[in-house]
This record gives structure tokens, C-alpha cells and sequence, in this order.
């Protein structure tokens, strides 16, 4: 069941739509960001307050890679895997992530700190190899930044 203030949140951003389901990415990120992730029973809740059905909520849930339909860790950390980061050093620093976090490529530490996933694009090329962790951007990546950058999140 959506909470009172989730189901706030989802009307208040309604008000800037023409129609009920095109809010619907933006009701998902506001059930993500109370909760952490879309389960399928918030899914389920989100389709029908939105009048849409639930097969068509997920599959604009699944094609867009920013709703997580399974548990992540507290920070989200999204490498970029596009061509500039692969040229500039990707595949450097996601085997450094994933030496120093302990896990791989869609997976989570045991403390559930750190979730690391694959993300297309990041859009700043023109600083390649970069990482997203949450919200804040991280570019011209290289192992000290890297760690630097994850000594940051608690």
C-alpha cells in the first residue's frame, strides 16, 4: 500500500501531466526514494493509482535503468560502461571497484553499503572513465579517486 505522503508526493507531480501515466517514472523514483527499490507489490499499488496496468508499469520499470526492482545497497554506485570510458579506462576501474568492494558487476556487499551496477551512459564523455555514486558524479576516475570518492559515503 502507498503511504499517504508517497501518495502526496505522486499527486503533486500529477498536477504537471496532461495524463495520469505519464507520471509514472516519476511516481516510481518517489517510491524508490522512501523505500529503496520498487517491489513488485509497490509496483502492483503504483499501477492502480495511476489507472494503468500493472504490465505496462513494468515495462517502462524495466526499460529504465534508474528504478531498481530489487533491493540495493544505502549508495548506488553506477560505472559507466560507454565507449568513451571504455577507451579512457573502464575496465581499470571496474576491476578496482569490484576488488575493493569485494563484489561484481550487480551485486551488493554484505554490509549492503555499495550496490555496483553498469550504467550506458553517464554523459560527460569529455571526462571519461566516470562513476555516479547516488546522485554525485565522479569523473576523470582513477583508483585514488576512486577511493577517495567512496571514503566519502557512510
Amino acid at each position: 500500500m502507498l503511504s499517504t505522503e508517497e501518495i502526496s508526493e505522486i499527486e503533486a507531480e500529477a498536477a504537471h501531466y496532461p495524463r495520469r501515466d505519464a507520471v509514472c517514472i516519476d511516481a516510481m523514483r518517489i517510491v524508490q526514494r522512501h523505500r529503496g527499490w520498487v517491489s513488485d507489490d509497490s509496483l502492483h499499488d503504483i499501477a492502480a493509482h495511476l489507472g494503468m496496468s500493472v504490465t505496462d508499469l513494468d515495462s517502462v520499470a524495466t526499460f529504465y535503468n534508474l528504478i531498481f526492482r530489487r533491493p540495493v545497497g544505502r549508495h548506488v554506485i553506477m560505472i559507466c560502461d560507454s565507449v568513451s570510458c571504455w577507451v579512457m579506462g573502464y575496465d581499470r576501474m571496474r576491476e578496482h571497484l569490484g576488488t575493493r568492494l569485494g563484489i561484481g558487476l550487480g551485486e551488493t556487499t554484505s554490509d549492503n553499503r555499495f550496490t555496483l551496477l553498469p550504467i550506458v551512459c553517464l554523459g560527460c564523455c569529455d571526462r571519461a572513465p566516470a562513476m555516479m555514486v547516488d546522485d554525485d558524479l565522479h569523473s576523470d576516475l582513477d583508483p585514488q579517486k576512486i577511493d577517495r570518492a567512496l571514503e566519502t559515503y557512510t
